[in-house]
């Protein structure tokens, strides 16, 4: 009898300790998604510094201003929301626009040379590299999760309390960012 107890008293631990780590789990993924949504709005504070500092420098440059403020809308929107899918397309249209703004200042001499610009420039390349920190954490964590959703013994304690595969992020599952090209494969070759 006692051996009987034992076990019992063993699969309990394991079921509320598995269940602990489920429930552990989908906090530390909303944490991350709200990680997410704050560098986005950290972005979105600093966009209007830069571009006010940018137009005193740049007139002639209307179309990035219009990217700009694209931009620091599609962040507010997003937060708001609280949806992964558009917090992702919000980080998204940022990281494309970041390089556009990289070639501006480095193509200006008198605004490249502008502190101001360069430290919020530096700023928002910070915040980028945070957000791809926090996009990273997401990815492993739902990764994480959703292994042991599938995978035995702890499959049995996500059915019988319900647990579902978390989504993480949405990505396109064909296209060139998962393709690799014949150059691509060939040992790079350094000339001096």
């Amino acid at each position: 009898m006692l051996p009987l107890i034992a076990i019992a008293v063993l699969v309990v631990l394991y079921v509320i300790s598995t269940y602990n780590w489920f429930q552990t789990a989908k906090t530390r993924l909303t944490a991350s998604l709200q990680e997410i949504g704050n560098q986005l709005k950290r972005q979105a504070s600093l966009i209007p510094n830069l571009e006010t500092s940018a137009k005193s420098y740049l007139k002639h440059e209307k179309g990035i201003y219009k990217a700009i403020t694209d931009a620091r809308k599609s962040i507010d929107k997003a937060v708001e929301s609280g949806k992964a899918s558009l917090i992702d397309k919000a980080s998204d249209q940022v990281a494309k626009l970041l390089p556009k703004l990289q070639v501006l200042v480095e193509s200006n001499p008198e605004m490249k040379g502008e502190k101001v610009i360069s430290k919020l420039m530096n700023e928002l390349k910070d915040t980028s590299d945070k957000l791809m920190y926090a996009r990273r954490t997401l990815i492993d964590l739902s990764a994480d999760f959703n292994r042991r959703v599938v995978t035995i013994p702890s499959s049995f304690v996500a059915k019988l309390f319900k647990f579902e595969k978390q989504k993480g992020l949405s990505t396109p599952a064909s296209g060139a960012h998962v393709e690799v090209s014949a150059t691509e494969t060939k040992d790079p070759k350094l000339t001096l």
